[in-house]
């Protein structure tokens, strides 16, 4: 009679254990036992692992585990496929001297700049009246954050680290009278050019296709403006036109 007692109280135990490890939440886990035997820590990428709380091992010291992907890695922008497409890696290669004039040890070069090839590449982040200002706004806000100190607030080549005179001869162009093509300005934002650096680590690529659709918007004014019927103030033909134009061997010199 007691041990069947027991047993019925032991099951009342185990019932009520069992009912309040349960959640109305339907992504919690519940009650879990010894969590630190099947659930992985947190891995910081910028922690020194050699100094842990007061427990030295030399082993690891200085070793950070953040490491560079493998080449062709392409991280994961979600599901909408226009997006995925512009993220992946760039067709387009620099040539092995920016090895050494830009610092590019960890990137695959060709034999040769394909920066003429560019000239055909066309934005793929479309403008119209719906998005253009708030596409033209984040060009703005990334145009001012990692160009405009050398470019100028109006693109005018005279932003404050030249107007210091760290950049004497630099070649930093004035967009007014740059004549170059959008995938040439891509290819040298993602690149670099003349004593720009690369900014492919900085700046992903749907940043650099905005960046260039705001410098588009410094050159011309009515650039990613529309019409009350929604038409663009530039028409397709002056687009068109300017997309069949050829680069002169001074446009190639000049940088972005």
């Amino acid at each position: 009679m007691k041990y069947k007692a027991l047993l019925n109280l032991a099951t009342v135990a185990l019932g009520m254990l069992l009912i309040s490890a349960c959640s109305k939440d339907p992504n919690s886990p519940g009650y879990e036992y010894m969590p630190d035997m099947y659930r992985s820590p947190a891995i910081e990428p910028y922690v020194d692992h050699g100094e842990i709380r007061g427990r030295i091992n030399e082993s690891v010291k200085n070793q950070l585990s953040a490491l560079t992907p493998p080449d062709f890695t392409i991280p994961y922008y979600g599901k909408v496929d226009s997006i995925v497409q512009m993220m992946l890696p760039y067709k387009r290669l620099a040539d092995s001297s920016y090895k050494e004039s830009h610092g590019m040890f960890n990137t695959i070069l060709g034999s040769k700049s394909e920066y003429d090839l560019a000239k055909n590449d066309i934005n793929p982040i479309k403008l119209s009246a719906n998005n253009s200002e708030r596409i033209l706004k984040k060009g703005k806000e990334l145009f001012t954050a990692m160009c405009q100190h050398c470019h100028g607030e109006k693109g005018d080549g005279n932003g404050p680290m030249v107007l210091s005179g760290a950049y004497v001869g630099s070649g930093i162009p004035n967009y007014k009278t740059l004549d170059i093509k959008e995938g040439q300005m891509f290819y040298s934002i993602y690149y670099g050019k003349n004593k720009m650096g690369s900014h492919s680590s900085q700046l992903n690529k749907q940043e650099i296709w905005t960046i260039v659709h705001y410098i588009k918007s410094l050159q011309n004014k009515d650039y990613g403006k529309f019409d009350e019927n929604g038409n663009p103030k530039i028409s397709n033909s002056e687009k068109a036109e300017e997309s069949t134009e050829e680069p002169t061997a001074k446009d190639a010199k000049t940088g972005m």
